[in-house]
């Protein structure tokens, strides 16, 4: 099949890594030092890898090249899930006390300026044509993403349009509405947040479905947080600015 499809300059690449944690498709690699399209038909063209590259060694070409296996990714991925949870019971369930150490509260009365910029806010009540949707810089968040990482307001929320679920407790899909609104407004660019549990993914594969539906190069990037607050991957992503 002749298809567009991203080519690695090996000479530039400078085995970072980068590349490979944005490719949700898990189609990167590194070997020897550097970074390999591992499996063609894993790469669904959408180009993720691009921006994360800092070397510029990552382009699109249009050549012959094995379909895209939509399915061969999916029972990959659950694979993968299912060997994060061996006894079958969802990681994101198990209980955990989180300890901290050396913190010091807040200064009695010192207030924290909300960052939100729109309402409603869940991605199931957002109405398509919202006034806001235009022009913008979207963050689709796991709810539970808010909650966990202490500076979510000033760090991810600051000048974005936010839109938030949870795609375990949510009865079904959002790609759906996702399409629509990436479809029917200028959107800028998209940043997802989501934690490190692999229910969580629903809300990444969501995007990555709307972004490939909607038929639209936007610049975007997924953030993992872990339980305890820490960005676990995705950390250098695009400056939003007003």
């Amino acid at each position: 099949m002749f298809r567009k499809i991203i080519r690695i300059d090996e000479d530039a690449c400078n085995g970072c890594g980068l590349c490979a944690e944005a490719c949700h498709e898990g189609a990167i690699g590194i070997m020897d030092g550097k970074a390999r399209l591992l499996r063609e038909d894993y790469c669904d063209g959408l180009g993720n890898c691009l921006p994360a590259c800092p070397a510029g060694a990552i382009a699109f070409e249009e050549r012959e090249a094995k379909t895209y296996d939509e399915e061969a990714v999916k029972m990959n991925t659950r694979e993968k899930i299912a060997k994060s949870a061996p006894s079958g019971r969802c990681p994101g369930s198990n209980a955990k006390t989180i300890t901290r150490e050396g913190q010091s509260a807040p200064e009695p009365g010192a207030a924290v300026q909300s960052q939100l910029m729109q309402w409603p806010i869940q991605i199931k009540l957002v109405p398509v044509k919202a006034p806001y949707l235009e022009d913008a810089n979207l963050l689709i968040a796991a709810d539970c993403s808010a909650y966990a990482y202490g500076n979510f307001h000033r760090d991810f929320m600051k000048n974005r349009i936010v839109l938030i679920g949870c795609p375990k407790l949510d009865e079904g899909d959002y790609s759906g509405k996702l399409t629509e609104i990436i479809k029917q407004n200028n959107i800028k660019s998209v940043t997802v947040t989501r934690m490190e549990v692999p229910c969580c993914g629903g809300i990444e594969n969501a995007v990555v479905a709307a972004l490939k539906n909607s038929s639209k190069m936007i610049p975007w990037r997924v953030i993992v947080l872990s339980i305890s607050g820490d960005i676990l991957s995705g950390q250098f992503f695009f400056e939003v600015r007003k």
